[in-house]
């Protein structure tokens, strides 16, 4: 099938309408906004998660009719496996973001083969900042191309950590978290997962942590990741499953190592990490 796809022209009509999702959003974001709650208080959904994934659901379907869709609102396809060609898509990664700071949400999306992923298109609205690429032929953002990552070391990294992690939680013991947090030059959260990602390809971020990440919050970044010469796995080092929900941690390799052998000595010590 790769002989076949024009991953070039894919790539240009996603960043052609990731540009367009985005004239919606920064309209959008200083207008009012129907916000409701779905499993919790503090996860968001408005009319424009909603409004903006059919637009992509739309475009798809019209230009890419055998392609299939994984997305984060509901409107794309029950996807058991990952033949084929799929989309991941998140209209607005970074919800609470866009609700409450104005800033720092992403437009994500990333699109695999057979399970390997081919492009990656992530907007950082606010910014104007594109992060993405073909696989095989480097990463950018906007118009530079990004630098392959060096292999870094925790003592002079700056990783992002949500504070969620480093509290009572029942996911991983705060103590790993604290373990790794203590040894960094400094952490960070920026409240979007696609944002936090891109930042680890581009450099402005050594690493990054989290227990709890829907594909569509990942697809994109990973392939970023792996563009630049990243290593990414679950916390715990086994294999990302690319239709589950993952904990996730990423990094310049170096940087990931030491992330994970402080997990790994966690759990030898006997404190939990529960991936499910």
């Amino acid at each position: 099938m790769t002989d076949t796809v024009n991953w070039k022209n894919i790539h240009d009509h996603v960043v052609e309408w990731v540009l367009e999702a985005g004239e919606s959003l920064k309209r959008a974001v200083k207008g009012h906004l129907n916000v409701e709650s779905k499993s919790s208080p503090d996860d968001l959904v408005t009319n424009m998660d909603k409004q903006t994934e059919q637009f992509f659901i739309n475009k798809v379907r019209t230009s890419y009719p055998g392609h299939q869709i994984v997305s984060e609102e509901g409107f794309g396809d029950e996807v058991k496996s990952t033949k084929g060609i799929l989309w991941f898509i998140d209209p607005i990664d970074g919800t609470m973001n866009f609700v409450h700071q104005k800033r720092h949400f992403a437009i994500s999306v990333g699109i695999y083969e057979e399970g390997v992923g081919k492009v990656a298109v992530i907007y950082d609205v606010i910014s104007g900042d594109i992060y993405h690429c073909i696989a095989g032929h480097g990463a950018y953002i906007n118009d530079e191309k990004l630098d392959e990552l060096d292999s870094g070391e925790l003592k002079t990294s700056v990783v992002a950590i949500n504070g969620t992690w480093l509290s009572k939680n029942r996911r991983i013991d705060p103590e790993i978290v604290r373990g790794i947090a203590e040894h960094t030059r400094g952490t960070r959260s920026y409240g979007s997962a696609a944002i936090e990602l891109a930042y680890v390809a581009y450099g402005i971020l050594d690493g990054y942590l989290s227990m709890r990440l829907a594909p569509w919050d990942f697809g994109a970044g990973l392939i970023l990741i792996d563009e630049v010469g990243g290593k990414a796995t679950q916390v715990d080092g086994q294999p990302l499953q690319l239709l589950e929900q993952n904990s996730i941690l990423i990094g310049k390799k170096g940087v990931h190592a030491e992330m994970l052998r402080y997990v790994q000595e966690g759990i030898q010590g006997g404190k939990y990490v529960q991936q499910k």
